[in-house]
């Protein structure tokens, strides 16, 4: 906001971490630079909330601070309307109300943009037209694919919160099928230590006569109520004010309390059929309980013997693995590497990657980001290479899969003979001596680089040969490719075939050698110096 640029930024941060207090600390600065801001709440409950919070936060400014909900009756959301266009009201708080075209604001300066992962895409395409030239800041715990990735590779702006709030606590996260017995048991365990109880039913239908099921479970000297999103404004209002006053223990509730409950007293959660919802809601509804010094639980149930798909499976098991506090932003990325990136314009917020590899989408995106700034676009040359001798990672060496992973990674990506000393260093620090089929794999990624650099279409080192295969006749423009001839005197011979090939004597030499000819010949090529080997 300072840099005289427009803002926008998403702003990752896990459940009770602070990204309200960043918000209000923004909307405040946007009031001393004399304009309006607008925060932006996916349901009436969080709106309600964030109403109440901010006009305590700031009551001793004298702003004018207003609510845009259906919490709202229709002669005050008139009068409010009408402040909004005067430039009278500061601050409003609404739901996706605010995008109607009856609401028309003076001089908004910054719209803060809660829960984004829970806005759809008709919502985000009227959003994008109402932000053109507003400040914004979006908060998360878990962005959707498609944001998180926009994040990521630079088309928006991100930042992260990551110190925990003191004395808290990681919930403890238990997958198990339901029963009765699970119910009664964790509810009068929590009641019985002065807790509240969330239980999710995410079925309107059927949501009364699971209620008086749970009663029935419970007794009668635990104090039961539900709550769902199609009741009316006030009866749903009553509710939450009673459940938040603890008339009562539990709460049998849909999806309306994922984002927004802020309950220190409520610190179990029930979630019935957990393989029916989301990553993302699944975290966010996590997140409604361990928001004291109290430890909480969390269950997520699943019907008895039933068969989970694939994807539901790697949802649950991520809950599991991702118990530690600020999990958030990790949560985000398996939801990411689960359902894909999906398109950066349009309708799809996720998508299936598995074709080209997410690696490859990146630098697809890149590239055409870059072409349509008018950047030269440099293309990489695809280089084959056969080379003989055993040349793969041992299973031995380094035995956690994501590190497995960044070394064949940071393998490929190796360009000169300082990377490959730094990261042969690297893990033999970490992990030991790194084995000769390790060494050799380091030094032929090496060699594809090289190769790639010089325009060669195949890299060749067996027993029945050794070559240089062009793709065309750029080498002859190249004196350090003679230069490399003139080293290896006999040893090195430019064949008058099409395309051009360099074929060297092999003179039958073990696999080790036959790769340091090369390595030396392709570093001569690119104008290195070979001693450094």
């Amino acid at each position: 906001m300072e840099s005289g640029k427009i803002m926008d930024r998403l702003l990752c941060g896990d459940v009770g971490f602070g990204k309200t207090e960043v918000a209000i600390r923004a909307i405040f600065k946007t009031i001393l630079e004399g304009k309006q801001a607008a925060i932006l709440s996916p349901t009436t409950i969080l709106c309600q909330q964030h109403y109440y919070t901010i006009s305590e936060r700031l009551k001793k400014y004298n702003l004018n601070i207003d609510m845009l909900s259906r919490f709202v009756g229709p002669d005050k959301t008139k009068q409010v309307l009408k402040d909004i266009e005067a430039g009278k009201t500061n601050i409003v708080v609404a739901t996706h109300r605010i995008l109607s075209k009856d609401v028309q604001f003076k001089d908004l300066g910054l719209l803060v943009l809660d829960e984004e992962q829970r806005f759809g895409v008709e919502q985000k395409e009227k959003i994008k037209l109402m932000k053109s030239n507003v400040n914004v800041l979006s908060l998360s715990a878990t962005p959707v694919p498609r944001t998180l990735h926009m994040a990521l590779s630079g088309i928006r702006d991100i930042s992260t919160l990551e110190n925990a709030p003191q004395n808290r606590l990681p919930v403890e996260t238990y997958v198990v099928e339901y029963t009765d017995s699970l119910v009664k048991d964790a509810v009068k365990r929590e009641v019985g230590r002065g807790g509240q109880v969330f239980i999710l039913f995410n079925r309107v239908q059927g949501i009364e006569s699971f209620y008086r099921r749970v009663q029935e479970l419970v007794g009668e000297d635990i104090a039961v109520t539900y709550a769902h999103g199609q009741m009316g404004a006030a009866e749903l209002e009553d509710r939450i004010n009673s459940f938040y006053n603890q008339e009562y223990q539990v709460l049998v509730s849909t999806t309306i309390i994922e984002n927004g409950i802020d309950l220190p007293s409520a610190n179990t959660l029930i979630v019935i059929d957990s393989d029916m919802l989301g990553l993302s809601a699944l975290y966010q509804l996590r997140g409604r309980v361990g928001r004291s010094h109290n430890l909480a639980y969390a269950y997520f149930t699943v019907r008895e013997g039933k068969v989970l798909t694939t994807d539901a499976g790697k949802r649950l098991d991520a809950l599991t693995r991702y118990t530690e506090l600020g999990s958030g932003f990790k949560i985000a990325m398996e939801d990411l590497e689960i359902r894909g990136a999906g398109n950066i314009l349009g309708r799809e917020q996720h998508g299936n990657m598995q074709k080209v590899g997410y690696d490859m989408y990146c630098r697809l995106l890149d590239e055409s980001v870059k072409e349509l700034q008018g950047q030269q676009v440099s293309t990489v040359i695809q280089t084959d290479i056969k080379i003989d001798g055993e040349i793969y990672l041992p299973e031995n060496y380094i035995l956690v899969p994501e590190r497995r992973v960044i070394f064949y990674k940071r393998v490929s990506s190796l360009t000169s003979i300082q990377e490959e000393k730094e990261l042969i260093k690297h893990y033999e620090d970490s992990d030991g001596k790194v084995p000769v089929p390790a060494l050799r794999l380091i030094k032929v990624g090496l060699i594809k680089h090289l190769a790639q650099a010089l325009n060669i279409k195949q890299v060749t080192a067996t027993a029945y040969g050794m070559g240089l295969m062009f793709y065309d006749n750029s080498l002859f423009n190249n004196p350090n490719v003679f230069k490399a001839m003139d080293a290896f005197q006999e040893e090195a011979v430019l064949s008058p075939s099409e395309p051009p090939t360099i074929i060297f004597n092999n003179k039958k030499q073990i696999p080790d050698t036959r790769i340091e000819i090369i390595l030396r010949f392709l570093l001569i090529a690119n104008g290195e110096d070979p001693d450094t080997i």
